[in-house]
């Protein structure tokens, strides 16, 4: 008979205490938005056109427009730079393997993969609406040189991870308060004087294509 209330109090304490810590959430999150909480959704980019240099015809521009659509569905991308009300510049990208470790024969065993991108944004009038930023990333990553086929695919896939990580940190900055205050006071100023704007509404240099993947050799680290 012991046993038997042993066996049905093992079986329910865990139940219950699961019962208990869903009701402990639940309770929780009606309190929160009984005090007016909310998980912030997208917020809308400050601006309906722009204008930028980074090409569409690559993953990493055709994810970023994607991106930048979805947080402001009314937004559009224009190809002369002076029908824009903003302009988004790439300044600087790049993307390297560094040698973290080398074995005792020589060769490469761990690379750190880093990722560096660096833009600025204008409003048509000259203001500096976000000066030049830059946003960095890395990944460290374990190498097998008998494996360069394979190391070399999973190079390029956390690459392909960081850049997503990346274009989300650019539309998060390109919607926060800071840049969305900047640009309701630009739209009350005058033209700057010393803008940076390109002169006559020409266009602005495309930016190199962002991001080719280094390639790793075997000899690489001796």
């Amino acid at each position: 008979m012991r046993k038997a209330r042993a066996a049905i109090a093992a079986a329910y304490f865990p139940a219950a205490r699961l019962w208990a810590r869903g009701l402990a959430c639940a309770a929780l999150c009606a309190l929160l938005t009984a005090c007016g909480f909310r998980l912030r959704g997208p917020v809308p980019l400050p601006f309906d056109t722009v204008y930028t240099n980074i090409t569409e015809n690559s993953d990493f521009g055709a994810r970023l427009r994607r991106a930048l659509r979805a947080s402001s569905p009314n937004l559009r991308f224009v190809d002369q730079i002076g029908d824009a009300q903003v302009r988004l510049i790439q300044i600087a990208n790049n993307q390297s393997l560094r040698e973290l470790s080398l074995n005792t024969q020589g060769l490469v065993e761990e690379y750190e993969l880093n990722l560096s991108f660096v833009f600025e944004l204008m409003d048509a009038k000259g203001h500096v609406l976000l000066p030049p930023t830059t946003l960095t990333s890395s990944q460290d990553l374990p190498y097998d040189p008998n494996q360069v086929q394979a190391k070399q695919g999973e190079i390029a896939t956390l690459f392909l991870e960081m850049q997503k990580s990346l274009v989300d940190r650019i539309v998060r900055r390109l919607s926060s308060p800071d840049v969305i205050e900047a640009a309701r006071k630009a739209q009350q100023e005058p033209p700057a004087e010393d803008s940076q704007a390109a002169p006559g509404g020409a266009e602005i240099a495309p930016a190199p294509v962002p991001w080719v993947t280094p390639r790793v050799e075997p000899s690489m680290g001796m």
